[in-house]
């Protein structure tokens, strides 16, 4: 990439050291906010878009065991479950299983519904299907979470980065 101006180096490194500091921090949250905000829609019968695919969904994995009035409360307390813990901070772990658990089963009716979920299957997702893949994102920016667990964190600056992979590199060999 090319070097900027000096004039813009000093914005550059504080927009970016900015954004380091806030990231993990923001997604959290941002986290947080859909899983607890989709959590509650799905507690009131009709107003969660995925409602329907959801319950499905479970009603299959389970083998009809779970018919939606019991499922529907249960994923609705599961994600508001993951949303409070991602907003609070607390027992990250534990809400980041829950977490990966349910976005893996939000990824099954590309599999048990492809009809549904695909205008041509797998390469033209349904709006339905668009909303499922964009769960890819959601995983991604959990990991990202996760990823500081142990107190982790985003480096701003690549001369630190780099040295700290080295670091790591030496002490794993």
């Amino acid at each position: 990439m090319p070097a900027l101006p000096q004039s813009l180096a000093s914005v550059d490194r504080r927009v970016t050291k900015w954004m380091a500091d806030h990231a993990i921090g923001l997604t959290r949250i941002a986290l947080g906010i859909v899983f607890l905000w989709f959590g509650v829609l799905k507690f009131f019968p009709g107003l969660s878009s995925e409602e329907t695919i959801a319950t499905r969904t479970m009603s299959a994995i389970s083998f009809g065991l779970l018919e939606p009035a019991v499922s529907r409360p249960l994923l609705a307390a599961w994600e508001c479950l993951i949303g409070l813990g991602l907003l609070t901070g607390k027992a990250l772990r534990a809400t980041l299983l829950l977490l990966f658990v349910q976005m893996l089963g939000t990824l099954l009716p590309l599999v048990i519904f492809p009809r549904e979920t695909f205008t041509i299957i797998p390469f033209v997702p349904t709006l339905q299907g668009q909303f499922i893949v964009k769960n890819l994102v959601l995983m991604a920016a959990a990991i990202t979470v996760g990823a500081t667990v142990r107190g982790g964190q985003v480096i701003a600056d690549p001369g630190a980065a780099h040295t700290a992979k080295r670091t790591e590199n030496q002490a794993a060999s």
